[in-house]
């Protein structure tokens, strides 16, 4: 091997190391903004003069933003660099997340969380496209950490807010702190290369994708997401209604579902270069229909609560990115076809867990057990039905590993 040969293979290894930092270190950007939310709700309210039931647009503004934001980026990746746009968006983000806490007027604040989940939609799309396109078949173990660093950045936003009340009594400084980190994917990204859409070159590859394998994805990304932020959402209070917990204890059960959902994705980053992407799926059918079941069918005690809500957590962390894995492996992994799943997903994401809400009050807590198992269930049922209709597949469409960047 030449000299020049080996210098052009150590730049291209650089570039492909720059762009996945740029990608880890922007899903824990989205991992803070994702939760710093939950825990401001109410200094949000004082702020603009309204109560908590108005304030509450705020999580469909940002979701319809979000959902935007996927579908728009999605389609933009396949035909134009993507790191630039990405960078002019997580700056926006960033000095909109700096003002939200001193907005004084609801209306502006929700079109500021409008916005603000228009970027988080771009990069999330991006990080998992993108990641997909610079590792080719080599991503496996990376797209789990990839929302490992999403975890992180879950668990470590309500530590920040907690630290900003002791602190100021306010929590205008957890949210300049995430504004700051921000930063630093913005111009991670603005001075990294776009990886090449391996597709422009093979359009071959990505013509008529197997859009009923393209649905039966996007319909688990849908129920499993749907469960996710419905236990994650609903234990707090499914807890409290029952006497399972009090209101102390009960948030630190939301604290534990988190926590081991954020192990689960740190455990599954070795395991996921090892196993099938659908065989480490039914094992976490598994694991989530035995911790449901057990709060179903067996009589309710605190000892099995926080036993349960520890598993949901545990097998719940690798369905994402093992989605993620499925696709890649079977179909085109286009940004266009990547953001028909975070759509579905952010559909589940707002229906299932309203959809316990409804039914709460009259038909009692144990509807959220029954509505999440049932999601569970039909997530089985479709994962049976895609590993039916794969069978016959003799090549499955995998990506080969990026020559250049």
């Amino acid at each position: 091997m030449s000299a020049t040969t080996t210098t052009a293979a150590v730049n291209i290894t650089g570039i492909k190391r720059r762009q996945t930092a740029s990608y880890f270190v922007s899903y824990v950007g989205i991992g803070l903004v994702a939760s710093i939310m939950g825990p401001t709700l109410q200094f949000l309210a004082t702020g603009t003069g309204v109560g908590l039931s108005q304030i509450s647009i705020i999580f469909t503004t940002q979701a319809l933003g979000w959902m935007l934001g996927s579908y728009i980026a999605g389609r933009r990746f396949d035909r134009s660099p993507a790191h630039p746009y990405i960078a002019v968006l997580v700056l926006v983000m960033a000095v909109l997340v700096a003002a939200t806490p001193v907005i004084p007027v609801l209306v502006l604040l929700a079109a500021a969380m409008f916005v603000i989940g228009y970027a988080g939609g771009a990069v999330d799309v991006g990080g998992n496209t993108l990641l997909m396109w610079v590792h080719g078949d080599e991503v496996d173990a990376r797209m789990n950490a990839l929302h490992f660093f999403f975890g992180v950045g879950a668990l470590i936003a309500p530590s920040l807010v907690a630290q900003s009340i002791a602190r100021t009594e306010h929590v205008v400084w957890a949210y300049w702190i995430v504004a700051g980190f921000l930063i630093i994917p913005g111009l991670l990204f603005a001075r990294t290369p776009s990886p090449a859409n391996p597709y422009v070159a093979h359009p071959e590859q990505a013509a008529n994708p197997r859009w009923v394998l393209v649905g039966l994805i996007a319909a688990m990304f849908f129920l499993f997401v749907g469960a996710e932020l419905s236990f994650g959402g609903w234990i707090y209070t499914y807890a409290v209604t029952l006497d399972l917990a009090t209101l102390t204890t009960a948030g630190y059960l939301t604290s534990v579902f988190w926590g081991a959902l954020t192990l689960g994705r740190l455990i599954a980053i070795p395991l996921a270069p090892r196993f099938r992407a659908r065989t480490i799926l039914i094992f976490d059918i598994i694991g989530l229909l035995i911790s449901l079941g057990a709060l179903l069918f067996l009589p309710p005690t605190p000892t099995l609560l926080w036993a349960a809500t520890f598993g949901m957590g545990l097998f719940m962390a690798s369905v994402f990115p093992t989605l993620m894995l499925l696709a890649e492996h079977h179909l085109p992994v286009t940004g266009q076809i990547i953001s028909i799943f975070l759509v579905a997903a952010s559909l589940g994401s707002m229906s299932v867990p309203w959809l316990i809400g409804q039914f709460f009050e009259s038909y009692g807590a144990s509807i959220t057990i029954i509505s999440i198992f049932t999601a569970i269930v039909l997530s089985a049922v479709t994962l049976a039905i895609f590993v039916i209709l794969i069978r016959g597949d003799s090549s499955p469409r995998r990506l080969t590993s990026q020559r250049n960047p």
